[in-house]
């Protein structure tokens, strides 16, 4: 095999093939981030009418299994709050207004 053959063969590899990820476990690993999403989506639908006239534009990070969820008009504060309580936990970082989306226009 010529240098460049190799070369170019190498660039199609994953740097760490022994971390890659069959099909079957990428097929569940989406499955997982719909449902977390779907369940933190439901809880900021849920608790969105009572805060979103107060808390407009504050940051809100979800912990769906507990249904905890942190607000706060400073993210990083917001994340320390969720972090405390839910070391481990993945979270979901939304914005209180209309679409929970964060950032500004």
């Amino acid at each position: 095999m010529s240098q460049l053959s190799e070369s170019n063969s190498l660039r199609q590899n994953r740097a760490f093939p022994q971390q890659s990820r069959s099909g079957e476990e990428k097929a569940k690993r989406q499955e997982e981030m719909k449902q977390f999403d779907a369940d933190c989506q439901a809880i900021f639908e849920q608790v969105k009418p009572a805060l979103i006239d107060d808390y407009y534009n504050w940051f809100m990070v979800i912990e769906p299994k507990s249904g905890d969820y942190f607000i706060d008009a400073d993210e990083v504060e917001a994340e320390k709050q969720a972090q405390a309580k839910h070391p481990d936990a993945p979270c979901l970082i939304l914005c209180i207004n209309e679409t929970g989306v964060c950032g500004r226009v």
